[in-house]
C-alpha cells in the first residue's frame, strides 16, 4: 500500500480514458499528457492501459508501506525520495518506508508516476481514470491508502530510460486541423485566429483551456453538436476555448479547429500566464 501523506494541488488517477459512455454524457477522461503517461508505463514494461498517478504543478507526498519500483515522466517537479533527489525517466526503486516528495514545477506543468503494474483503484466502466460524478473521489486526498500489484521480477531485471525532446513542454506553436465551422468564417477573421498570439488563462483546467488576448475575434453560437477532446470552440466573446481530456460531450459553440493527439499533450503542460499560437497543419 501507499498512503497519501499530502495531496498536492491537484493529484488523481489516471489511465487512458473511459470510452464507450459519451453517448450517456460520460467524458473519456484519461491523462492529460497521453504521451508521457504511456512512456513512464513504458519504463516499467507496464500495458499502456495501466493507471498511472498524475500530478499537477505541486506534487503529492507519498509514504510507501512496501518495497516498490516506480517511473516518473513529464514536467519536472524534483522528485524525492527520502529527501534526497532521485532521476525522472527511468526506474527508480522505492524501499519500504520510503517517503516520495516534490517541489514545485520548473518545467511543464503536469507529470505521471507510474508504479510496476499499475496503481490499483477501483475499477469505474472500465477505467481507473477519476471524475467528479462517476468515481467516488475526483482528486486523491490526505489519508488515502492506494493499493499495488505484486512486483515482477522481470521488472528488477530492466534497465529503462528515456529523454523526452524539451520542444514538448516550452514549444508556443500548437498545431491544429480544420473544425466543422472553420470555412463558415471569413478569410480575414481566419487569419486573425491564425496570426494571434494567445494566453492561456489561468482558469483553465482538466476540462477546457482558456485562450485569451486577440482581438476581434468572435464565434457564434451553433446547434448543439458533438465535441471531443481537442475540439477548440470560438465563443461570442472571443476567446478560444480548447476542450480538454475532462470535456463535455457536447457544445454550443463554433468547433473552428481540432487538435492534434500530440498538440493536445503539448498544451496540457502550459500554465496560466503561457503564450501559444494555433499553427493550421
Amino acid at each position: 500500500m501507499v498512503e497519501v501523506i499530502h495531496p498536492g494541488m491537484y493529484t488523481t488517477i489516471q489511465d487512458l480514458g473511459r470510452f464507450g459512455y459519451r453517448n450517456l454524457g460520460i467524458p473519456l477522461c484519461g491523462a492529460m499528457d497521453r504521451m508521457s503517461a504511456t512512456l513512464a508505463n513504458r519504463i516499467l514494461n507496464n500495458s499502456d492501459e495501466d493507471a498511472i498517478m498524475e500530478i499537477t504543478l505541486m506534487g503529492p507526498k507519498l509514504r510507501f508501506q512496501e518495497d516498490a519500483i516506480i517511473a516518473i515522466v513529464g514536467a519536472d517537479l524534483h522528485p524525492k525520495v527520502n529527501d534526497k533527489s532521485v532521476e525522472m525517466n527511468t526506474m527508480v526503486s522505492i524501499s519500504k518506508g520510503g517517503l516520495l516528495s516534490f517541489g514545485n514545477a520548473s518545467v511543464g506543468t503536469r507529470a505521471y508516476i507510474a508504479v510496476a503494474g499499475g496503481w490499483q483503484t477501483s475499477l469505474v466502466l472500465g477505467s481507473r481514470s477519476m471524475y467528479n460524478g462517476v468515481t467516488e473521489a475526483s482528486a486523491l486526498d490526505k489519508g488515502d491508502l492506494l493499493a499495488l500489484k505484486e512486483q515482477s521480477k522481470n521488472v528488477h531485471a530492466k534497465q529503462s530510460s528515456l529523454q523526452l525532446e524539451t520542444s514538448h513542454f516550452n514549444t508556443a506553436k500548437i498545431k491544429v486541423n480544420e473544425g466543422p465551422e472553420w470555412k463558415q468564417l471569413s478569410t480575414s477573421l481566419q487569419q486573425k485566429i491564425l496570426k494571434g498570439n494567445y494566453t492561456v488563462s489561468p482558469q483553465s483546467n482538466r476540462m477546457a483551456y482558456r485562450l485569451e488576448g486577440v482581438a476581434g475575434i468572435k464565434g457564434s453560437e451553433i446547434i448543439t453538436s458533438p465535441v471531443q477532446p481537442g475540439t477548440v470552440q470560438l465563443t461570442p466573446s472571443g476567446d478560444c476555448i480548447v476542450l480538454m481530456r475532462d470535456a463535455q460531450t457536447t457544445g454550443g459553440y463554433s468547433r473552428i479547429l481540432q487538435l492534434s493527439e500530440q498538440a493536445i499533450c503539448e498544451l496540457a503542460q502550459k500554465r496560466g500566464g503561457a503564450t501559444v499560437q494555433l499553427v493550421l497543419t
